[in-house]
């Protein structure tokens, strides 16, 4: 609803502030800082002062109550809103409401129902507050909005809220109603906590966990029972991890110790050692709870509100009938509002229950009933400043009088139907049903680790996976599937009970173990410390459920059974099918990178960022492209995985996840050393080093080790390769990873017959040659008889460079049969094979410049000079300035020439501002230019060029 921030909300001098205060911010921490004020750099600037050390650095969560964020700015908001007139202030307070945390889209049918006059919405929009749009008010920005909702007394809040419930009786709209009853009530209510309980889970099922994280906030706000309290936050912590709301989520998860949402969060941003001890902890005592105990039983209750629908959803909803009409509207023969109410008549009813008889408004079960002290029944997040003058009456205060001739005399439709209750109270109270009571939802324990890592169950090596399949009891058909854990509602006065049946409860799946040990497997694949798979894989034994297939293909690949590896890798490789659950994506992607099948891998990266755009969980998409950036990188598409991992990058860093970012920044190193930025190789792979080393993050240091090593070998520097990879192999879990010393193993032999080393060669390349057998990987099998090539006599290598070169054409790793074909060129001209190695060297040539590696095609002509040849055309000439740059180069122009600033473009990439200054003066040198005007119309033409080529 709301447009960008507007550029007077930031002065120059204040975007000035912010860029000097963002250089001393880490860079997850300044893009969620930008995040956190909707992008305003006023904000921002007053934001950054205010934070703690360890805020600052990352360690601890930014504050997410906008009171806290900009203070300042939002008084100056309030102060403007308070000079307009009430009528204006009492639309903006509806609008508001309507707008956040929920959008709700019911403004414009809550005005037409209280009968508002939009016109009061003239004064705003000349004071440049706010103005009307199509679907109803336009804020000025995001703290304009907060404002207007702050302005408002608490009991006007509450009516807004009301109000705005009772128009929204549509078919699928309970949980936004749901929302505004919440929001409304003013004080702790067992039975709302119940009815927003129960459609947060609806909400999670269908994806929205923005909402559902609303709900489940507001119902652990009103739950009269502090340690249901607690689980209510711990599960708001889940959903709004699953979001993308990385700060919030750690914010919330504060309020509980679960081991598993402790273990999530500790993989994507802390020490990834503790993350896998966590996890791992949690699956032993999930999957050892029996059904119905606090651990299994209410996962499989909870999953409801993420996959499956289950016990524990139905149990709340069908206790939400009792309190919310039926989402087609109110029930046969029950009056239904006609729009004309006034203001007063449309919050009348829940304002004065004596209105109209409401045999739900009892509390059944003890529960507390809703306090009648003046509280603040609005949004949490948004407190009226300490010291503001509330006295002073608002919109609907003073609208009530003029509007209360409404609420007594009933419109001409009424009068000829005869007597009938108050109109706007059918739409709430309709028809005696059962009440719910608040142990339906409430007692029993909901597990709230469910809501971090529910997700469908993991399929057992070679079957297919069902993404749908639930983890929850298993009841007989007779009865509805969430009958088995429901607590019938109590029966009303004068109405007979109907007989009950049992239900037959089967145990419930493991499959929350499996979850969790998939998370634990990920861990141990970012620590390096492959031995703690063998304590998964025991744990999973113990449990007596099939471990993921990534999981047992570790252990044996570890353990050095490769041909079992192998099968077990198969299986989970083969689970890429389209429309999976992103988790099972992810394995699938990572076993078909260690078997070395990089098409399958790209292939099940991207449908896993799918999946989870299309569920709504954008917290997965940067882990599937961590992933991603292996495959893009062999098959030699240098632009495009830069580029998308520069994005996932900033995705990450965004959803705070910073374990994941370090390993993207890794990636962008390697990227870097193909692309020859020495410079930005070397920053990036500091960066990553820094960020690993102190979390025990093998994974990313290892790569960017590996990242360094290459610039080296592709620069001819090979004995500082050499040592690079030498150390790579010795650093233990931590620091770096038996996997990235597998995948550089062809690269360390290479280097080391460089320097003469050749014992340790014949070492490295042994190991690789077994796993390459056992993985019949054509690619792998090529690389291995290049290694071959390399140890044996010149005369013996050219046989086993064809044997490579023919198992080549059968694979997917374009870059390296480019530099299979300059070594062998490089053999062959040493054997006086001029014609044949003139060959080899210009396809390797045309290869190095079509991937954008200048410093192989440096290496491949200086091979043809020393034949006395001279270097073929490129396929990127000289005269396209497309050509003349690198990947990241080529982004930042195009950046530039859209009219960004360095620090824009710095915050978007995730770089340092020097980092973008130095990419510019690369820029304007290698295109020669001297200004950004030149740069406008140099990156026009090449768009121009492109597109007509595309054409």
């Amino acid at each position: 609803m709301n447009p960008p921030p507007l550029d007077r909300t930031s002065p120059p001098q204040l975007t000035n502030a912010w860029r000097e205060l963002a250089a001393t911010l880490a860079d997850g921490v300044r893009v969620r800082v930008l995040r956190a004020v909707c992008g305003d750099r006023r904000a921002a600037a007053e934001l950054v002062p205010r934070l703690t050390d360890r805020q600052a650095t990352g360690l601890d969560p930014l504050p997410t109550d906008p009171a806290e964020l900009a203070p300042s700015l939002l008084r100056e908001r309030r102060a403007q809103i308070r000079t307009l007139p009430d009528s204006t202030r009492l639309l903006l307070l509806l609008a508001a409401a309507d707008q956040y945390p929920v959008p709700t889209d019911a403004f414009l049918r809550a005005v037409m129902a209280a009968r508002l006059d939009t016109r009061s919405l003239d004064a705003a929009e000349a004071a440049g507050i706010a103005h009307a749009g199509a679907g109803g008010v336009v804020f000025r920005d995001a703290w304009t909005r907060i404002a207007a909702y702050e302005t408002g007394s608490p009991a006007d809040r509450r009516d807004v809220h009301r109000l705005l419930a009772r128009v929204l009786g549509g078919a699928g709209e309970t949980p936004w109603r749901s929302w505004h009853r919440g929001a409304g009530a003013p004080g702790p209510s067992g039975r709302l906590a119940a009815e927003l309980g129960t459609a947060a889970r609806k909400a999670a099922t269908a994806g929205q966990l923005n909402l559902a994280r609303a709900l489940t906030e507001r119902a652990a706000a009103l739950c009269p029972e502090p340690s249901e309290q607690a689980r209510l936050l711990t599960r708001a912590a889940g959903y709004a991890w699953r979001a993308g709301d990385g700060e919030r989520a750690r914010r919330l998860a504060a309020a509980g110790s679960e081991d598993a949402l402790t273990g999530v969060l500790a993989l994507r941003a802390g020490n990834a050692g503790e993350a896998f001890d966590a996890l791992v902890s949690a699956a032993a005592r999930v999957g050892g709870a029996g059904p119905g105990a606090g651990g299994a039983g209410s996962f499989g209750a909870e999953g409801a509100g993420i996959g499956a629908v289950d016990g524990g959803e139905s149990a709340a909803g069908g206790a939400g009938a009792a309190l919310v009409p039926g989402e087609g509207g109110p029930g046969p023969g029950s009056p239904t509002t006609d729009g004309r109410a006034g203001w007063s008549a449309a919050v009348s009813a829940e304002a004065d229950p004596g209105a109209v008889p409401r045999p739900a408004d009892a509390v059944p079960g003890g529960g507390t009933p809703p306090s009648a002290a003046d509280s603040d029944g609005g949004l949490p997040a948004s407190p009226v400043a300490e010291g503001e003058d509330r006295s002073r009456p608002t919109g609907v205060a003073a609208d009530r009088a003029s509007l209360s001739t409404v609420r007594t005399s009933p419109g001409p439709a009424a009068a000829s139907a005869g007597p009938a209750p108050v109109a706007s109270a059918a739409v709430v109270a309709p028809a005696p049903a059962p009440a719910p009571a608040p142990s339906a939802a409430l007692t029993a324990p909901p597990a709230p680790l469910a809501a971090v890592v529910a997700i469908p169950a993991l399929a057992p090596s070679g079957a297919k996976a069902t993404p749908s399949a639930p983890a929850a009891a298993v009841v007989s058909p007779a009865s509805a599937p969430r009958a088995a854990v429901a607590t019938p509602a109590p029966t009303p006065p004068g109405v007979t009970p109907a007989p009950t049946t049992s239900a037959t409860v089967t145990p419930l799946s493991p499959a929350p173990a499996t979850h969790l040990l998939a998370r634990a497997t990920e861990a141990a694949i970012y620590t390096g410390d492959l031995r703690r798979l063998r304590e998964a894989a025991r744990v999973a034994d113990r449990l007596g459920v099939v471990s993921p297939g990534t999981l047992g293909g570790l252990v044996a690949a570890f353990e050095g059974r490769y041909e079992d590896a192998r099968e077990l890798l198969e299986a989970a490789a083969g689970r890429c099918g389209p429309g999976g659950d992103p988790t099972v994506l992810i394995h699938a992607g990572i076993a078909a990178l260690l078997l070395g099948d990089h098409t399958r891998a790209a292939t099940a990266t991207l449908r896993a960022a799918a999946s989870a755009r299309a569920r709504g969980t954008p917290v997965t998409v940067p882990q599937a492209m961590e992933f991603r950036a292996y495959a893009d990188f062999w098959t030699g598409r240098p632009r495009a995985g830069e580029a998308a991992a520069a994005d996932a990058l900033w995705q990450a860093h965004a959803t705070g996840q910073d374990n994941g970012a370090c390993h993207l920044q890794a990636a962008l190193a390697m990227f870097s050393a193909l692309t020859g930025d020495v410079d930005l190789c070397h920053e990036r792979a500091a960066s990553a080093r820094s960020y690993a080393l102190a979390r025990g993050l093998g994974l990313p240091a290892a790569l960017a080790q590996w990242a360094l090593a290459y610039l080296d070998l592709s620069s001819g520097r090979f004995a500082a390769a050499a040592a690079r990879l030498r150390a790579l192999a010795g650093f233990g879990p931590g620091h770096g990873h038996r996997a990235i010393r597998h995948l550089a193993a062809p690269h360390y032999v290479e280097a080391a017959v460089r320097t003469g080393d050749t014992r340790v060669a014949r070492v490295a390349h042994a190991d690789y040659h077994r796993w390459a057998s056992a993985v019949r990987s054509p690619d792998d099998l090529a690389l291995s008889a290049r290694c071959r090539a390399l140890l044996a006599p010149a005369a013996e290598a050219v046989d086993h460079y064809r044997v490579a070169l023919d198992l080549h054409s059968q694979g997917t790793r374009d870059f390296e049969r480019a530099r299979t074909e300059l070594l062998f060129g490089s053999t062959l001209r040493r054997l006086r094979r001029r014609t044949e190695a003139r060959d080899r060297l210009h396809s390797a040539l045309e290869a190095f410049d079509s991937f954008g590696a200048p410093h192989c095609a440096a290496q491949a002509r200086s091979e043809l000079r020393a034949l006395g040849t001279p270097a073929g055309p490129t396929r990127t000439g000289p005269d396209t300035p497309a050509g003349r740059l690198t990947a990241q180069q080529l982004l930042v122009a195009r950046m530039a020439a859209e009219g960004a600033t360095n620090r824009e473009i710095a915050d978007r990439l995730a770089l340092s501002p020097r980092t973008i200054d130095h990419h510019l003066r690369g820029v304007f040198s290698r295109l020669g230019i001297r200004s950004r005007i030149e740069l406008v119309r140099l990156i026009a033409e090449v768009d121009e060029s492109e597109g007509g080529t595309t054409g």
